[in-house]
């Protein structure tokens, strides 16, 4: 009889397939971008619409991505009943900062109105201060309050991530009270999957799991069901933190408080997950000096990012070059030294960039710390001396065997030296630039390099020198 009842209250649900229009890789297939970029074309407002209708809002913010800025107005204005909160949250922030820009103030207050509190900021936080200005006059009171307020706290910290939107009650209640309290609310979050408890100065004290009321009897209290141990999240602790805290902790979802520990807000775990893919694709692409990497990314901000590792790296190759030009007469006296020289640098190179790479994650995820620096560097001095001893046998009887055994032992012996010293930076310069509270995938790379290839030029010519192999 439940079940029949139950049966009677549901709604039909709609139901979007859009699998016609995605690749194995749930990727847009090529032939329905190209076909919608032909009813474009063709000002065919109906068939574009007839080709978007069914996809995914993740979906049609792809769509905007593969096209192209002036495909995109064309797009917007067929499909703008189509353009849900969903969509705009979805978006690349250049893109979605490029059409921000082309909507009408009150239009992106109306959105903004839509969302939740942390996609509503993002959606604004990028825009000029004028522009910011006009939007949030549009807004009604509470919305604007509420996001100006966000918008207070600093770039990306928990005070900007976060959502006011949560359920919070106090500790005297019983489970019945609170399935009440649930079932009468009309201005619950769409989605939550906790409950915050919270006493009488708004501080939380736990958490109750919906799992757990739904499984817990009426009369129980909830101060006897909550969970009293929870981690909880300072307004203005920085976005990568959070994101290790949730990592280590297993979290779905946490409570923010502020400096005087109430509660102000929760994260959760969507949101953490593109924190996580960020950061890691943002070290990956500083430690290779090409800025933000963003292939919608203007021009212009592009060439700035790229150009200026460029030429720091262009000083660095002039530092080794000078160390080449010290040992020119003795390079003029065996040929074979500017042959082989390539080789110590590449291989110094490529140790460095390895114990690099390791560095800047272990930092990165609170692994490498001050208490365990020394641990950590004996650790890779004992991995680049095996790895030089490795190497250094290799090359010095391939040597020894094309050119002579003293040219052997000599690059043999600088490959030793030049693959500690890579090791040795590739720890000393990142932890150097973390203690100087600086960003150490950002210009690490630059002086790795250059300590490498000079060390590396250095030990190689002069042990060439110092052996008598050639004459200074």
């Amino acid at each position: 009889m439940a079940d029949t009842d139950l049966q009677e209250r549901e709604e039909p649900v709609e139901v979007r397939e859009s699998g016609a229009e995605l690749d194995e890789e749930n990727r847009l297939k090529p032939d329905f971008v190209d076909d919608v970029r032909s009813s474009l074309e063709e000002g065919d407002t109906g068939r574009t619409y007839e080709l978007v209708e069914p996809l995914h809002p993740a979906d049609i913010a792809d769509l905007f991505e593969l096209l192209d800025r002036d495909e995109r107005r064309h797009l917007a204005a067929a499909i703008t009943d189509l353009m849900s909160s969903e969509v705009i949250a979805e978006l690349n922030d250049y893109v979605r900062e490029d059409m921000v820009e082309d909507l009408a103030p009150g239009a992106v207050a109306d959105i903004a109105g839509q969302l939740d509190t942390d996609d509503a900021v993002q959606l604004i936080e990028d825009l000029d201060e004028p522009h910011q200005r006009s939007i949030l006059a549009e807004l009604d009171p509470e919305n604007r309050a509420v996001i100006t307020a966000a918008l207070a706290f600093p770039e990306e910290s928990a005070g900007r991530l976060m959502q006011r939107e949560l359920v919070a009650v106090p500790e005297h209640l019983t489970v019945g009270d609170l399935i009440d309290y649930l079932r009468q609310a009309d201005d619950l979050p769409t989605e939550f999957w906790e409950v915050f408890v919270v006493d009488a100065r708004f501080h939380p004290i736990g958490t109750c799991q919906l799992s757990w009321i739904m499984r817990t009897p009426r009369h129980v209290a909830l101060t006897d069901v909550m969970k009293r141990d929870q981690t909880l999240i300072p307004v203005d602790m920085d976005q990568e933190e959070v994101a290790l805290r949730f990592q280590k902790y297993a979290l779905i979802s946490a409570a923010v408080t502020d400096e005087s520990g109430r509660l102000v807000g929760q994260l959760t775990v969507d949101d953490i997950v593109h924190i996580i893919s960020e950061e890691a694709g943002e070290d990956t692409l500083l430690l290779s000096g090409a800025g933000e990497g963003d292939i919608n990314e203007p021009l212009r901000d592009a060439y700035s990012a790229r150009v200026r590792w460029l030429i720091a790296n262009l000083g660095t190759a002039v530092v080794a070059s000078a160390i080449i030009a010290a040992f020119g007469a003795a390079i003029e006296q065996l040929v074979a030294l500017a042959v082989l020289m390539p080789i110590v640098a590449s291989i110094g190179g490529n140790a460095g960039t390895q114990t690099m790479a390791v560095t800047v994650r272990a930092i990165a995820m609170n692994q490498l710390t001050r208490s365990n620096t020394r641990r950590i560097l004996w650790r890779e001095l004992r991995v680049a001396l095996m790895n030089g001893a490795t190497i250094a046998v290799l090359i010095g009887l391939a040597v020894g065997a094309i050119f002579s055994p003293a040219l052997g032992g000599v690059i043999a012996a600088a490959m030793v030296v030049n693959i500690i010293i890579s090791g040795m930076a590739g720890v000393l310069v990142p932890v150097a630039f973390d203690r100087m509270n600086q960003d150490p995938a950002v210009a690490s790379s630059v002086f790795v390099t250059m300590i490498t290839d000079s060390m590396g030029f250095f030990a190689f010519l002069g042990l060439a020198v110092a052996s008598g192999l050639v004459n200074a």
